[in-house]
Formats: C-alpha cells, structure tokens, sequence
C-alpha cells in the first residue's frame, strides 16, 4: 500500500509524533554541526596559508606552536605515497555517513556524525583540491604539539567524533535514539524518550 506523496510508510513514525519531531532535530543538529565544523576547518586552513608563511608563531612557549606544513599522507606523515588511497576513503567514509544520518534519532549521534562529517570533509577537499594536483592534494596542517604530528581543526573535529559516538555506544543509545535493551528483556528494543 503506497501513502501520501512524504508520508513516511513507518507504521511507528505515524504513531509516534515525538519520534518523528526527535528525527527532525537531529538531522538538523547534523548538518548544523557538520556546516559548522567544515567551515572552521576551511576558514583557519585559509587563515593559515596566509599568516603563518614568514614562519612559525609560538603560542604556548614550545608547548604549542603555529607551524606551517603540507601532508600527503596520514596521521604521523605514513603512506606519503598513497594519498590517492586515503582520498578514495574519505570519499567513502562520506559517503557512509550521509548514508548513516538518515536513520538519526539522538542529538548525541547527530552531534558525533555532523562533527565527522565536517573533519572528514575537510580534509578531504584538501586532497582533492590542493597541490600538486587534484586527488593526490596535501592537506594543510599548522597546530603543533611537542612530540605529536602537526594537525588541523579537522583532525580535532575527527578525534572529538570518534570520542562522542564511543560514549554513545557505551550508552547503549543507537543511532536511531533507542537504548540497548538488557538481555533480560529478550532482545526486545526500548525506547527512551530522554535518549540523546
């Protein structure tokens, strides 16, 4: 049986207004944040191609420094010579997590996933689109640490991401907005109103 033209074919989304509303929200968290995170990370990058040019601005005495630098590999400069590869899987981690924003029914996943979406996409409009040519692009990194590799707002926004979808999944919130249910009740799913 075919609904209404946007009518959901959820049986439960129609019964339960507040499910659907709490859908709604959480989407829009979603790209509110991932907007948010990819502009940030854009808009310093750019900051960075500018000012940091004549040389490297310490900020916390040696503890932290702004420090101009190009990577086409991964975390701690490895694969230098595979950036193709990491351009095609952050094309896919994209993907998937577009694909995974439809089923959102907790601001805490929406926050996790809109935050992975903007580091990610970051990133990866730098392979994309920088130097020294499209899909094998560097990407602009200008934090320093002592003893860390140089990272970018990205970088934060994708380790912030992995640290609120592991709390989610300690939770036992699902990206939907149910909890986990405890073995004792049989494998049914509850609903928790409150879940985030």
């Amino acid at each position: 049986m075919q609904a209404a033209r946007g009518a959901s074919l959820n049986p439960s989304d129609q019964a339960d207004p507040e499910r659907v509303r709490r859908r709604i929200d959480a989407r829009l968290v979603f790209a509110a944040v991932a907007l948010v995170a990819y502009a940030a990370d854009l808009g310093t990058k750019q900051w960075a191609l500018s000012a940091l040019t004549d040389g490297d601005v310490p900020l916390i005495g040696d503890w932290f420094t702004l420090h101009l630098t190009f990577n086409p590999g991964a975390a701690f400069s490895t694969g230098t010579g595979f950036t193709i590869v990491f351009t095609c899987l952050a094309m896919v981690a994209v993907v998937v997590v577009l694909w995974l924003s439809r089923r959102l029914g907790s601001t805490g996943w929406a926050l996790g996933l809109g935050v992975l979406l903007g580091g990610v996409s970051g990133n990866l409009t730098d392979r994309i689109f920088r130097e020294p040519e499209p899909f094998h692009g560097h990407v602009v990194d200008f934090l320093m640490l002592p003893s860390w590799p140089v990272f970018n707002i990205a970088d934060v926004c994708i380790n912030i991401a992995a640290g609120v979808i592991i709390l989610q999944t300690f939770r036992g919130i699902r990206i939907d907005g149910t909890r986990e249910s405890h073995p004792a009740a049989d494998g049914v799913r509850e609903q928790d109103p409150g879940a985030a």
